[in-house]
């Protein structure tokens, strides 16, 4: 071979080789990273968990979810932060998170015995599910879907039954709510902010007397431990949904999305029954280790009721909830009592 062919030879490889295409990499899994306060190994979590391995399935591994349980990334407000950050891409939070970002949230859980059964809550959710799902994408989020951990209840270091004795009482209060804070202190009640994880140290310090939650958190907690006495008064459901940041979410295959959605609003419908029958079941379980159950009759609910009306919600409107989202509560419970005229379930 003569050295004029051997150049040729070279030269032609190199031509092809240029004008070959790169070899094709396998594109990176869009990561949604995902924090909440519910402890790990809890019934959210194992469902959150459950939505992580459907998304991987459904999307052949082209979505990965991780959960960060336990509060790890903050509270509400730090992991609100966190996700306008970037940090974390979504979060499954209680409405006092959600209520940072659309401030109409609180009007579903913020308003104490607004709701008389879970029946007139998922009637008043459905109706305001549209309008909800628009707030968060104005604000660059989506709102995958909703759920509920039960009734609020107190639990106190001493009985409790009537507002006049909470108001002797030291109360825990989410941190990083002020106008909740403001409305509480205006009604005559002394509230004390901390975050989730200090409530068992103040109930033993003495910092805070009562802390209202549901019954599976106070399980999980061991909130009996140090509050032995539960008024059983259906206070207020404690309100979540699960959040992603429109930025990731738009990073998935749009023809995927609509399969995610439908699988995260099925694991959201059960988390919710769920969160329901375990707030019974927890209630039964503290009992067996001395929690004492305060019933509440006609004329003590009354009683509660009457001062939520007087003292509380008029100063919530147009502070911790709009006029117009209170006034579309009320006439959506009314729409909803005069077909159900016999009553709740």
């Amino acid at each position: 071979m003569t050295t004029r062919s051997l150049l040729t030879i070279l030269l032609t490889a190199t031509a092809l080789s240029l004008l070959s295409p790169p070899p094709i990499q396998a594109a990176r899994p869009v990561r949604i990273n995902i924090g909440t306060l519910a402890p790990r190994g809890s019934s959210v979590h194992k469902s959150l968990m459950t939505l992580s391995s459907e998304w991987k399935k459904i999307s052949e591994g082209k979505v990965k979810v991780v959960i960060y349980p336990d509060g790890t990334q903050g509270g509400e407000a730090d992991m609100v932060r966190l996700m306008r950050i970037g940090s974390l891409q979504g979060g499954a939070l209680t409405s006092i998170g959600l209520a940072d970002i659309v401030k109409e949230i609180g009007g579903l859980q913020g308003l104490p015995l607004m709701f008389d059964s879970y029946a007139e809550l998922d009637y008043v959710n459905e109706k305001m599910k549209t309008l909800f799902k628009k707030r968060f994408d104005e604000k660059g989020f989506v709102l995958l879907f909703w759920a509920d951990a039960g009734w609020i209840h107190f639990f106190s270091k001493e009985k409790m039954t009537t507002p006049t004795d909470l108001k002797k009482m030291k109360m825990f209060l989410w941190a990083g709510d002020p106008a909740h804070a403001k409305v509480v202190k205006n009604a005559g009640y002394r509230g004390i902010p901390l975050e989730t994880a200090e409530i068992q140290t103040g109930l033993q310090t003495g910092l805070i007397d009562v802390a209202d939650m549901p019954p599976i958190f106070a399980l999980a907690a061991q909130i009996d431990a140090r509050a032995k006495h539960m008024l059983a008064l259906n206070w207020a459901p404690l309100l979540g949904g699960l959040i992603v940041k429109k930025d990731a979410w738009n990073k998935i295959p749009t023809k995927t999305r609509a399969a995610l959605l439908e699988a995260a609003e099925t694991i959201g419908a059960e988390m919710r029954a769920n969160n329901r029958k375990e707030s019974v079941e927890a209630i039964k379980a503290m009992e067996k280790r001395g929690l004492i159950v305060h019933p509440v009759d006609a004329a003590t609910a009354k009683i509660w009721r009457t001062e939520c009306e007087k003292s509380v919600y008029p100063q919530m409107i147009d502070h911790s909830i709009p006029k117009s989202t209170f006034e579309t509560i009320q006439t959506l419970l009314g729409e909803y009592k005069k077909d159900h005229p016999k009553g709740n379930e």
